[in-house]
């Protein structure tokens, strides 16, 4: 699986706006399915949105439905996390990953390869 690059993360104030990408190192990307995950300090890793290899089929969180959305560029080897209305609650290091268990997507366990991560800071 080809190696991944996050980018994109920063500071932003409550109510604002930012877009993570996720770059990966070679065409093959394509073949697989991409999560997003994030682990604020002192809590487990959790899931936020996943998309299929072709970009058809998409999940959310609850707690960000409605306010990120998940895209892919397989020309461009690239994934995106939009995220709108930020809050402090999503205050958090992202994580893009890949991998091919379809039924598995919402989980960790469904990715194999990481990046690694790119911080996310919301001040209220």
């Amino acid at each position: 699986q080809p190696q991944l690059v996050e980018s994109g993360g920063g500071l932003v104030q409550a109510g604002g706006s930012l877009r993570l990408s996720c770059a990966a190192s070679d065409p093959s990307f394509g073949n697989y399915n991409v999560g997003w995950f994030r682990q604020a300090p002192g809590k487990e890793r959790e899931f936020v949105a996943a998309i299929n290899w072709s970009g058809g089929v998409k999940n959310y969180a609850d707690s960000v439905q409605g306010r990120f959305t998940i895209s892919r560029d397989n020309a461009m080897n690239t994934a995106y996390l939009q995220m709108n209305d930020l809050k402090s609650d999503d205050t958090a290091v992202y994580y893009c990953a890949t991998g091919v268990r379809y039924f598995q997507r919402l989980k960790s366990d469904g990715y194999d390869v990481w990046g690694q991560g790119t911080q996310v800071t919301v001040s209220s």
